[in-house]
This record gives C-alpha cells, sequence and structure tokens, in this order.
C-alpha cells in the first residue's frame, strides 16, 4: 500500500476552497455595486471613484482567509476599528453593509458551509465596526 507520510498533504485554506483571487474580487466588486448607489454608505467615501476602498476590501478579506498577504505588506495591521473611527457607523450603516454584503454572497452562491463560515465573519465584522449608538 502506498501510504503518504504524514505531515506531507496540505490542507486548503478557506481562500483556496471558495476559488481564491477571482472569487473574493467578484464579492466584493459586487459589494460596492451595491454601495455606490447607497444613501447611507455612499458619504462614507469621499472619493468620487470606489475602486481604491475596492481593491483594500479585496486585499483585506483575501488575507483574513488565509491568501496573499499583500493587504499587510501594503497597509500593515488592519485596525479596522480604527480606520473607521472618522465614520459614523451606527445600526443603519451596518444594517447597509450588511444588505449590500449578504446581495454580493448570494450571487457568489457558495456551497452552503463556506457561505455560512464566511456569512459568519461578515456579520461579526459588521458588529464590531458600529462606534455610534442609534
Amino acid at each position: 500500500m502506498n501510504e503518504i507520510p504524514r505531515g506531507t498533504l496540505q490542507e486548503q485554506t478557506f481562500y483556496e476552497q471558495v476559488g481564491g483571487e477571482d472569487t473574493f474580487r467578484r464579492l466584493v466588486h459586487r459589494f460596492y455595486e451595491g454601495v455606490a448607489g447607497d444613501p447611507v454608505l455612499r458619504p462614507m467615501y469621499p472619493e468620487e471613484d470606489l475602486g481604491p476602498a475596492e481593491e483594500r476590501l479585496t486585499l483585506f478579506l483575501m488575507q483574513y482567509w488565509g491568501g496573499p498577504t499583500t493587504y499587510g505588506e501594503r497597509r500593515g495591521h488592519p485596525r479596522l476599528r480604527m480606520r473607521h473611527v472618522p465614520f459614523t457607523v451606527d445600526r443603519a450603516a451596518h444594517d447597509a453593509w450588511l444588505k449590500h454584503m449578504r446581495d454580493a454572497l448570494d450571487e457568489l452562491a457558495l456551497p452552503e458551509e463556506h457561505d455560512r463560515t464566511m456569512w459568519k465573519y461578515l456579520t461579526y465584522a459588521a458588529a464590531t465596526m458600529i462606534n455610534t449608538p442609534d
């Protein structure tokens, strides 16, 4: 019997399991399509072009889920709460963010287990960004 020695098989990261860079680029692009027309979220992006914000979120999520570490190499530690302090993130912003992220995630049509895993993180992340009481 041809046994593979223990430790030689690498488990795939979540990033790899869901399709890698292409999946995260599609997710975030679809998310920002929703943000572009959202009256609550769009004012949080002073630049006319949402492209730079889209790239930052894409790189962050790719790194978070086990992909390339480009985000950290370019921007350092994510410090998400600190980076969002200049913005009023209340329950309405939280809900709008999750609505667009849910729409984007639905379009990916990931297997249920992967969808559930990603959604659990996204809902947690959205809740931790709230910095203004209702």
